[in-house]
C-alpha cells in the first residue's frame, strides 16, 4: 500500500495503511492562543520549544509549526519557529500556513523532508502551492475543498480530492507525496459528520490509495469532555483508513484511543508498543501470582470465568 515518507536531517516518519498511526502535534500554533501569540509577536519563543518538547514526550511522531498572527512577519517568524524545533527535536514537521511566502520561507530552511500543510482544490491555490511542492522536495496536505467551499456531501469533497491528486500529478508529484485531509465537521453541528468521514476515509484509502489525516479536534467542538470524543472518533477512523491527525498526544483519552486502535489495527505488532507504555511490573508479578494454582497456571477459556 502507499507510504508517505517524511524526515528531519536525522530522522524518518512513514505514514502509511497497517503502520502506527502517526500524531502531528497541534499545539505550536497561535490561533487561539493569545499569550503565545503576543510572545512570539515579542521574539519570545520558549513556549514553542517548551511545546514542541512536551508533544514529543507524549508521544507525537511529528509536529505541526504554524506563526499565523495578523500582521506580524509570517514568514520570518514561522522561518525562526522551523529552525528552533529543528534544533531541539529531531521529529519531522508540518510547515503549516495559508501564506505563500511563508510557506517558502519555511521551506527553505527545513532540513529534511516536510509536510507542507496545505493545497486547497481552487486553481489559483494549486497553481501557487505545487509548484513548491514540487521545488523543495516535500509532501503536502490536500484539503477537499475548492472555489465552491466545504460541502456537505462527501461525494462532493471525494471528487475534489480526487482532482488535488490528478492536478499533483501535473507537476510531477507522487500521490504517495498527498497526503487527504476529508475535512471534519463538529459532530455537535453535524450530526452524519462522523459516518461522513469514515466513509470518505474508506473511498480515499480503497479507490485513490492516498494516506489521510485530518484536524481532529474539530469532531469534538463545543461538547463537554470533548477529548474522548476525538479520541474515540480517532479510533473509529483509523480502523476506516485514516493514517495520521493533527491532534494533542498531550490528552490522556486521544492518545490512550490511537495506540489501542494500533494494537486493533495490527499496527503494533506483539501488541509492543502498549504493553511497553501500559505494563506495571507489579501489577504483571500480581496477576501471574492470582493465575497460578498447585504450582501450575490456571486456563480460562474463552466464556469460561477465572476460578
Amino acid at each position: 500500500m502507499t507510504d508517505t515518507i517524511l524526515s528531519s536531517a536525522t530522522k524518518e516518519v512513514v505514514i502509511g495503511w497497517g503502520r502506527p498511526f502517526v500524531m502531528i502535534g497541534e499545539k505550536i500554533n497561535p490561533t487561539g492562543r493569545k499569550l503565545l501569540a503576543e510572545e512570539m509577536k515579542a521574539g519570545n519563543y520558549s513556549r514553542v520549544e517548551k511545546d514542541a518538547l512536551a508533544q514529543v514526550a507524549a508521544g507525537a511522531q511529528m509536529l505541526d509549526v504554524n506563526a499565523g498572527i495578523p500582521l506580524a512577519d509570517e514568514p520570518a517568524m514561522l522561518a525562526r519557529a522551523i529552525q528552533l524545533v529543528q534544533s531541539i527535536t529531531d521529529v519531522p514537521l508540518s510547515i503549516d500556513s495559508s501564506i505563500i511566502a511563508a510557506l517558502e520561507a519555511g521551506l527553505a530552511v527545513y532540513k529534511g523532508k516536510p509536510l507542507v500543510n496545505s493545497v486547497t482544490g481552487e486553481e489559483e491555490v494549486l497553481e501557487r502551492v505545487l509548484p513548491l511542492i514540487k521545488k523543495y522536495g516535500a509532501a503536502v496536505v490536500a484539503i477537499s475543498n475548492d472555489e465552491t467551499g466545504i460541502s456537505e456531501d462527501p461525494d462532493v469533497r471525494f471528487e475534489v480530492a480526487k482532482r488535488i491528486v490528478n492536478r499533483a500529478a501535473d507537476f510531477g508529484i507522487l500521490s504517495s507525496d498527498v497526503v487527504v485531509d476529508p475535512l471534519v465537521m463538529p459532530i455537535g453541528a453535524m450530526a452524519t459528520a462522523g459516518r461522513q468521514v469514515f466513509a470518505l476515509v474508506r473511498r480515499l484509502h480503497e479507490e485513490l490509495h492516498v494516506n489521510t489525516t485530518c484536524g481532529a479536534s474539530n469532531i469534538s467542538f463545543g461538547l463537554p469532555n470533548r477529548h474522548v470524543i476525538s479520541g474515540t472518533f480517532l479510533a473509529m477512523a483509523m480502523s476506516h483508513g485514516m493514517t495520521s491527525a493533527i491532534t494533542n498526544p498531550m490528552h490522556s483519552d486521544v492518545k490512550n484511543a490511537v495506540m489501542a486502535a494500533n494494537v486493533l489495527c495490527s499496527a503494533d505488532p506483539h501488541c509492543a508498543s502498549w504493553i511497553q507504555i501500559n505494563r506495571d511490573p507489579g501489577n504483571v508479578q500480581e496477576g501471574e501470582a492470582s493465575g497460578r494454582r498447585g504450582g501450575r497456571r490456571a486456563r480460562v477459556g474463552f466464556g469460561q470465568a477465572p476460578a
